[in-house]
């Protein structure tokens, strides 16, 4: 699967009507520029306001998700969330006429088939993930609904359902990988029981619903009171159920298509979540309202884990450079080579490691009471593997030497003591010109970020 942010290679246009609402709606899905996420635009309000499918955004989970921003509201956005995720798209705009998406098939098919019709392309800009690394985990006590997300190499989902009915009984479903998708949930339709939809029709909801739109369970006797309803809700001279107590006008696509929608209702919910995950989500009961308050959870921690900008390392790896390769390239030495290996390498960055030990000679002098690395030297460190950048890709390394021209922005976020694993990372801000260097360094410690520095440096051949 590409790392490359994805987006639409055209527009198209759906038709349908609001659920809820009953009103007919024009909808368009749009190409989008790099990072901008999935964004609603009321085109029929003054100014085309924009939501963005976030989280935090979300203020009803009424048979449905509703994202509301400076009072716009968009409804019942988990379907086509679910297809965008599904169809493993980044940025897409979509232009709607209405306050409600349509239900449609009260599935993701349409949508899917939207998506395809209109192209996929791929962007120049890598997508960002979230790894979870920790398990995570929500519970509803009222209700008994769980979610868990656990560590995993990509996205994958399962949902288990129980309502205490005899008529739906307790289902699963699974998906290892979103590429799955398409073919085993994306046409799994919405379902009710039908006492939820006595009451919603009484309380003057799903106004545009019909026979073709939900799976409706009959978990009651249907009165001559409750079939004059549902004739004249649904346009219909009479209805009926089924054997397997569904109501008439709709075969099911799977025995346990409640659980498959479900899980199409979580991957539309945590799409509010704006990263890409890499975790494994396992939803006991789900519901939009667990649903939405897991993924604000999660865009909770995946700030927090922005804000510390702490990239991924794997110190378990061989290294690039080992001490002798360092020295070979740098005339650095010890006391004053401040680099062990380097443990990462691309064109424009490098990421190296530096032990920190009571063995080091400048604790002797620099609060021996209470050592601490001077920052002087956590920066001098980070210059080092900015001359490794450079001088790693020259012939004869050792006939060269780095100068410092400039430094600024430098920032000192916690000490860094003996025992300490100072992890550096450098990256070109511009690329090489005249031999002056421009980089950005910065050095972490246990996932925190203990320093970083914009440096700017001349390379020079030595004159022998």
């Amino acid at each position: 699967m590409s790392d490359k942010q994805k987006t639409l290679a055209s527009e198209y246009v759906l038709n349908g009507v609001g659920l809820h609402t009953g009103r007919e709606v024009t909808m368009t899905l749009k190409p989008a520029p790099v990072n901008t996420g999935f964004v609603f635009v009321r085109t029929d309000l003054e100014g085309n306001p924009h939501i963005e499918a976030d989280a935090n955004y979300v203020t009803s989970t009424e048979r449905g998700t509703t994202i509301e921003k400076k009072g716009v509201k968009i409804h019942t956005t988990e379907h086509l969330l679910a297809a965008l995720t599904g169809m493993d798209l980044d940025n897409v705009l979509i232009e709607i006429n209405n306050s409600e998406v349509p239900i449609l098939d009260g599935s993701s098919k349409y949508f899917v088939e939207a998506i395809e019709r209109a192209g996929i392309v791929e962007q120049e800009e890598d997508r960002e993930y979230y790894v979870v690394k920790d398990i995570v985990t929500y519970t509803d006590p009222e209700t008994g609904s769980e979610i868990t997300a656990i560590p995993a190499d990509e996205y994958q989902v399962t949902t288990m359902v129980d309502f205490g009915t005899k008529v739906l009984g307790t289902q699963n479903a699974s998906i290892k990988s979103m590429s799955e998708f398409k073919e085993e949930i994306a046409n799994a339709r919405t379902f009710s029981f039908l006492h939820e939809i006595e009451y919603l029709l009484d309380a003057g909801l799903i106004k545009g619903g019909d026979l073709g739109n939900a799976i409706v369970y009959v978990d009651k006797e249907i009165t001559p009171e409750t079939r004059q309803k549902l004739t004249k809700a649904f346009n219909k001279e009479d209805v009926s159920i089924r054997p397997n107590g569904v109501l008439d006008n709709i075969n099911l696509h799977y025995p346990n298509e409640a659980a498959r929608h479900k899980l199409l209702d979580v991957v539309g919910d945590l799409a509010l979540i704006g990263t890409k995950l890499k975790a494994k989500i396992i939803a006991n009961k789900p519901g939009h309202q667990i649903n939405t308050n897991f993924a604000k959870k999660l865009s909770k921690q995946i700030g927090i884990a922005k804000r510390k900008n702490v990239p991924e390392f794997d110190l378990t790896k061989d290294p690039i450079y080992d001490i002798n390769d360092i020295m070979k390239i740098l005339p650095h030495r010890p006391p004053f080579l401040l680099l062990d290996k380097v443990i990462e390498k691309t064109e424009t960055s490098l990421v190296g490691v530096k032990n920190v030990t009571m063995n080091e000679p400048f604790f002797v002098g620099h609060f021996p009471q209470e050592p601490v690395m001077p920052g002087v030297l956590q920066v001098e460190a980070m210059a080092q593997l900015g001359g490794i950048l450079v001088l790693g890709e020259i012939d004869d390394p050792k006939d060269y030497s780095t100068y410092f021209m400039k430094i600024e922005n430098v920032k000192f976020k916690r000490k860094v003591i003996p025992g300490d694993t100072l992890i550096l990372k450098v990256d070109l801000l511009q690329p090489i010109r005249r031999g002056i260097v421009h980089m950005q360094g910065y050095g972490y410690v246990n996932d925190t970020i203990a320093v970083e520095a914009e440096m700017m440096a001349l390379v020079t051949k030595d004159k022998i």
